[in-house]
């Protein structure tokens, strides 16, 4: 098949990145030919430039053009969108359905139904109400996209307009929900279900099964409210002895880490790390812990510590919960409790046999669901199902390109 790839990066780098490149790569392995095009958020710096480019994202007249001419150059089989927002807009996806190529996309977090993208809100937490509205009103009064009102106003109205249209189900063949929790989301938002396939995240090459020696338990991850950073600091308060953790990553909440982390006995922060250090983290660590507060799409840490046979203590929280069987490959914990944390986390250490089986049974489930192998399988069935659709060429409203 000829593919051609589809990418917004954050300006960050994240998760997404990762499985675009390894994705991308897997494929050409087996024999394919792929073209990727991907676009970055590097200039949205500033409030202003943040308001305008969240504008363009409802319609974006250059984006479309790009499409058309990469479809006229590439003659690809099908597109397979990883994210759009905010610089390619639902513009690429009605080109696409001109040019009658179908389109695949992975839903690798909440975009189309949350304007931050996060299904959480700093105010009430785990949050889903602009899901179920065509018109998300409440991630404006609340400033969900980057605290800014005027951003987040041109973010929902590119929701609100292109679910009054319909975009979604009409230029989409096939969408890939990272887990069954996330699928049943937007089938509840109004995602046709016949169009969503589960296909979680893997990791590529394959790290090894590792010692699982190092006597510390880690954290690998963004710096911010969500991912339940809080939560992991108070739980160490807690622990009746100390044991030694190590949080890999920076974020927004960096600088509370680096004051907060020397007073705490055994905590060590080493900030951003390259992929080569993260694995031999985590062939090395006895615990990951994974203690978000919102509904991860499908966070990589969970594929990377089961190839190195890590179990994972999480929250018991959508994705989290499918993935990690509690006593099994981990053990689950009330999102945001810390003293449940530090008890799981002190049964962890306490508990050597019962650990040695968890990190067993973390790489089978690898083996099974998380390599290349398994992966590249399930992909090519929703490639197939996406080329055994007949799409129709469809109109551009005229005010949508009035916007773009």
């Amino acid at each position: 098949m000829r593919v051609l790839v589809v990418h917004n990066r954050y300006q960050q780098p994240g998760g997404e990145d990762q499985v675009v490149r390894a994705e991308s790569a897997l494929l050409m392995r087996m024999g394919h030919a792929v073209e990727v095009w991907e676009e970055n958020n590097d200039t949205i710096n500033e409030p202003l430039r943040a308001a305008v480019t969240a504008l363009q994202s409802i319609y974006s007249l250059a984006a479309s053009r790009e499409m058309q001419r990469r479809i006229r150059q590439f003659r690809p089989d099908l597109v397979h969108i990883h994210n759009f927002f905010p610089r390619l807009s639902p513009s690429i996806h009605v080109a696409c359905r001109r040019a009658c190529v179908p389109v695949v996309q992975t839903l690798h977090n909440f975009r189309l139904l949350c304007p931050a993208a996060t299904m959480h809100s700093p105010q009430h937490g785990s949050c889903n109400v602009c899901s179920h509205q065509l018109i998300p009103w409440p991630a404006i009064a609340h400033r969900c996209y980057r605290q800014n009102w005027l951003a987040s106003l041109a973010v929902a109205n590119m929701l609100a307009i292109h679910r009054a249209l319909g975009t979604w189900n009409r230029c989409v063949d096939q969408f890939i929900a990272l887990s069954e929790s996330a699928r049943n989301q937007f089938v509840a938002a109004g995602i046709a279900a016949d169009k969503i396939a589960v296909k979680p995240n893997f990791t590529w090459p394959d790290p090894g099964f590792g010692r699982g020696d190092g006597n510390f338990a880690l954290f690998v991850g963004r710096l911010v409210e969500e991912k339940g950073i809080h939560t992991l600091l108070n739980a160490w308060k807690l622990l009746p002895r100390q044991i030694h953790l190590k949080i890999i990553g920076n974020g927004p909440l960096s600088s509370h880490v680096a004051q907060v982390a020397p007073t705490i006995p055994g905590i060590e922060w080493l900030g951003a790390c390259n992929r080569g250090q993260v694995q031999n983290a985590m062939a090395d660590a006895t615990v990951l812990i994974l203690p978000s507060t919102w509904h991860e799409g499908f966070p990589m840490v969970i594929a990377e510590a089961f190839a190195a046979g890590l179990p994972i203590v999480a929250s018991r929280l959508g994705t989290m919960t499918e993935a990690i069987a509690d006593q099994r490959t981990g053990m689950l914990f009330s999102p945001g409790s810390a003293a449940e944390l530090a008890a799981k986390v002190e049964w962890a250490f306490a508990h050597t046999q019962e650990r040695i089986v968890m990190r067993h049974n973390a790489w089978r489930e690898y083996e099974q669901k998380y390599s290349a192998e398994a992966n590249y399988a399930r992909l090519l069935l929703i490639y197939e199902a996406a080329l055994g659709c007949s799409p129709e060429p469809a109109r551009v409203p005229s005010q949508l390109e009035a916007i773009g």
